[in-house]
């Protein structure tokens, strides 16, 4: 295994949403008081990429109907706040935002400086399943493979798991897994669901095995997917399973940028090849301002001998691993066997340390 030069995620930071100074001064004393930092945006537009990541998002009244003309994506563990004599619409704006609760200052005080406690550092990060997001640097580079192979491998751990597939024209996700003929609904039955979803009857109506969940694509005509669709997805997937794994395009359409704004991690899978990282280099540009944490990943072999750690440097992202070729491992998807199935391999390796790091425990066949 080759050295891990990137860092651990950042732990992610409640959001204060406000451009009020004096309300921005009391959010500010109440989060010192529950022990946490927070992340500051004074307007929709630069919240945006923290919003849904964030475990905790205070919206003051003065940009609440900015935020609902933005049409940012549901989420849980949304707080509209103001003081006493602002908030006279709140319980209809805050309806409309999707927010949980409105905490009127100063009497809500106490009940904040609560909730900032739970975002602390010594607390487990709310919002439920762990996130990863997986992209190719350029068509073929075996990021479908990857995202199956780390979904099976959180599966065998016993873990949760619901693999998202997010990239209209890859094919569907169920045929790397060898599920076609598996029954349940696939995305052209639920493009059209916004809000919230119920978690317990989504993972029923889906194809599964064991505590394996797949949200595939058809083969029928292709259909637009809509970005409030993925959010709710996503929502309903980080309430209802421990871990969630999704495979995005590289063309970044709405719902894949949704989709890259929610996860925990990212990674980005190159071959070690110059034109690849060409390519790749675009799909960084596009993508890393949407992600707090795109780590790389090359896949052999280098025809060129171009090295990984070069590669990296090339893109400017932190080394996640390096994949050497399995001639073996795409027979088995010719016969439809799950990638990393049976955890041995390279790809089984990699796959075993990120659903270790991301979940914080071993992973099945770990050493």
């Amino acid at each position: 295994m080759p050295p891990r030069t990137s860092v651990p995620p950042p732990r992610r930071l409640p959001l204060l949403v406000t451009s009020d100074s004096d309300l921005l001064d009391d959010l500010l004393r109440l989060a010192a008081a529950g022990g946490v930092e927070v992340d500051l945006a004074p307007d929709p537009v630069a919240a945006r990429s923290r919003w849904a990541p964030a475990p905790l998002v205070l919206v003051g009244t003065d940009q609440a109907q900015q935020c609902l003309r933005a049409r940012l994506p549901y989420r849980r563990r949304l707080v509209l706040v103001g003081r006493s004599g602002d908030l006279e619409p709140g319980w209809e704006v805050a309806d409309l935002m999707g927010a949980e609760h409105v905490a009127t200052l100063p009497a809500a005080e106490p009940w904040l400086v609560d909730r900032f406690a739970e975002c602390g550092p010594d607390q487990p990060v709310p919002g439920g399943a762990r996130a990863v997001a997986v992209l190719g640097g350029r068509g073929g580079a075996g990021a479908s493979i990857l995202a199956g192979g780390l979904a099976v491998t959180a599966a065998r751990s016993r873990l949760r798991t619901l693999l998202v597939d997010a990239d209209p024209l890859g094919g569907g996700l169920d045929l790397v897994l060898g599920w076609e003929q598996l029954d349940g609904l696939r995305w052209p039955a639920l493009t059209d669901a916004e809000g919230r979803v119920d978690a317990p009857a989504l993972v029923r109506a889906l194809p599964s095995r064991g505590d394996l969940v797949v949200l595939s694509w058809d083969r029928g005509d292709l259909l637009p997917l809509p970005a409030p669709a993925m959010a709710a997805t996503l929502d309903a997937a980080r309430r209802g399973r421990d871990v969630v794994v999704v495979d995005l395009p590289r063309h970044l359409d709405d719902a894949a940028v949704t989709a890259l704004q929610t996860v925990d991690r990212a990674f980005l899978v190159v071959p070690a090849e110059l034109r690849a990282t060409a390519a790749a280099a675009r799909v960084v540009a596009a993508a890393a301002p949407h992600c707090a944490d795109l780590s790389l990943i090359v896949r052999g072999p280098a025809p060129g001998r171009l090295k990984a750690a070069e590669v990296a440097r090339a893109l400017g992202l932190p080394l996640a691993g390096t994949l050497r070729p399995e001639p073996g491992l795409c027979r088995g998807l010719e016969r439809g066997e799950a990638p990393a199935a049976d955890g041995r391999g390279s790809l089984a390796a990699l796959c075993q340390r990120i659903v270790g790091e991301l979940t914080g425990a071993p992973a099945a066949g770990a050493a």
